[in-house]
C-alpha cells in the first residue's frame, strides 16, 4: 500500500504547515487543563474559516468534499505542530447525517461542523452506562413538543452547549431497545440544570451532571422516527470509538513527542525500566497510526464496520494508558517541574477504559457479534 502523498495532498500538507506556524494557539493537552477546553470553540471555528475541519463531510453540510486521507493529513500535521487536535464532533455528524430527515440534518448539521453552535450528547445516566438501553429518561408528548425529565451524566462539554442530543423513553411499555427517541434539545431553558464534574486531575469543563425537570424539545426536533433512538446510539458509538474519525492519533502523537523531548533533556535521569516504558507508548502509538489508516482505507473502498468499532476502543484504550504510563515515569523522574501536566495525563488514562463503554463491553461484543461466540 503506498502511503506517500499524491501532488494534490502534498500541496496542502505544505499549506497547512504554514498556517500553523502563525495560528497554532498553543492550547495546553487536553487531558490535563480547564484552558484547553475553554479554548476550543475558537479553535474550532479557526481551522473550519481556513478550510482545515469537516473536509471529508459533504459541501451541503459545510464540508468539502475532499477524500478521508485528507483528515489524516491534518491529524498528523497538527500533532508534529504540537497543536491541538481536531476537535470532536464527527460522531453526532455521523449519527444525525444517517437518521435525520433532509429537515434536521440541514437545520443541524452545518452549525455543528462549523462549529457555530456547541453541542454535547445526552447519553449516559447514573444507573445506565454501558447498559445504555435501560436508560430511565423519559419524554412525554405535550402538543406540538415532547417534554423530558431525567438525569443525564458524562454529559462531555454540557457547560458550552448551546443544544443536546438527548436519548429519552418515549414508549414505556415496548422492550427497553425499543421505546427509545433521539432530540435535539436547546439547553438555555428553564427546564435544565447542568453541573459540572471535577474529575481527579482537576479538570471541570470537560464533563457535566444535567438534570431535565419540565425541559421541551420540539417534535420537529426529534432526529429520526419515534423509536429510532437506539439505532442512532449505536451509529453513535461505533463512530465515537474510532480513534481516527477523534483525532486521537494525533493527540497521542503530540504526547510522545513531547515526553521524548523531555526524556533527551536529561537521558541520565531514566532508568532503562522508564525507557522501556516510553518506547511501548511511542510503539502503541505508531500501531494506532497504521490501524487507522488500515480503517481509512477500508471506507475509501466503501468498506463501513460496525461493532469492528469494538476493536478501535480496545486498541485505544490500550495506547492511552501505554502513554499514560510513560507520563506518570516523567512525572517521577522530574518533579522539581512547576507543573503537574504529566501527572494529569496519567491520572486522565485511567479513563479510558470506562469511558465510551468499558472495556469488558467490548470484549463482549467483540467476543458475541463478530467471533459469533455464544452470550456468557
Amino acid at each position: 500500500m503506498d502511503y506517500g502523498d499524491s501532488r494534490a495532498e502534498a500541496e496542502f500538507r505544505r499549506g497547512l504547515r504554514t498556517w500553523l506556524e502563525e495560528n497554532n494557539p498553543g492550547l495546553p493537552a487536553s487531558s490535563t487543563s480547564d484552558d484547553y477546553w475553554a479554548g476550543q470553540p475558537q479553535w474550532h471555528r479557526a481551522l473550519y474559516d481556513a478550510g482545515y475541519f469537516g473536509m471529508s463531510w459533504p459541501a451541503s453540510v459545510g464540508g468539502r468534499d475532499l477524500p478521508s486521507v485528507y483528515d489524516v493529513i491534518l491529524d498528523e500535521e497538527l500533532a508534529a505542530a504540537s497543536a491541538p487536535p481536531r476537535p470532536s464532533v464527527g460522531y453526532l455528524v455521523q449519527g444525525i447525517m444517517r437518521h435525520g430527515s433532509e429537515e434536521v440534518r440541514r437545520r443541524f448539521v452545518p452549525g455543528i461542523v462549523s462549529g457555530r453552535d456547541r453541542w454535547c450528547q445526552g447519553f449516559s445516566e447514573p444507573e445506565a452506562g454501558s447498559d445504555l438501553a435501560t436508560l430511565r429518561t423519559r419524554a412525554e408528548r405535550d402538543g406540538d413538543d415532547f417534554v423530558i425529565t431525567g438525569h443525564k451524566v458524562w454529559t462531555s462539554y454540557s457547560d458550552q452547549a448551546d443544544w443536546c442530543l438527548v436519548l429519552a423513553r418515549t414508549d414505556p411499555s415496548a422492550p427497553k431497545h425499543k421505546g427509545i427517541s433521539a432530540f435535539a434539545v436547546r439547553m438555555d431553558q428553564p427546564g435544565i440544570q447542568q453541573r459540572p464534574l471535577r474529575m481527579i486531575n482537576g479538570i471541570t469543563r470537560e464533563f457535566g451532571e444535567v438534570t431535565f425537570d419540565g425541559a421541551r424539545a420540539r417534535a420537529v426536533d426529534m432526529v429520526g422516527e419515534p423509536g429510532e433512538g437506539w439505532p442512532l446510539a449505536m451509529t453513535v458509538v461505533s463512530h465515537e470509538r474510532e480513534p481516527g474519525e477523534l483525532g486521537f492519533v494525533s493527540r497521542y502523537s503530540k504526547a510522545t513527542k513531547e515526553l521524548v523531548q523531555v526524556a533527551r533533556t536529561d537521558p541520565s535521569a531514566y532508568s532503562e525500566d522508564d525507557l522501556g516504558t516510553l518506547g511501548w507508548a511511542l510503539v502503541g502509538t505508531e500501531m494506532l497510526r497504521l490501524h487507522v489508516r488500515r480503517r481509512l482505507s477500508d471506507r475509501l473502498g466503501g468498506i463501513t464496520h460496525g461493532p469492528e468499532g469494538s476493536v478501535d476502543k480496545l486498541l485505544m484504550t490500550e495506547v492511552e494508558q501505554q502513554v499514560g504510563h510513560a507520563a506518570l515515569k516523567a512525572s517521577r523522574v522530574h518533579p522539581e517541574r512547576e507543573d503537574d501536566t504529566w501527572l494529569k495525563t496519567y491520572l486522565y488514562s485511567r479513563a479510558q477504559s470506562v469511558m465510551g463503554g468499558t472495556a469488558q463491553i467490548q470484549r463482549n461484543l467483540i467476543a458475541t457479534r463478530i467471533l459469533g461466540l455464544p452470550p456468557s
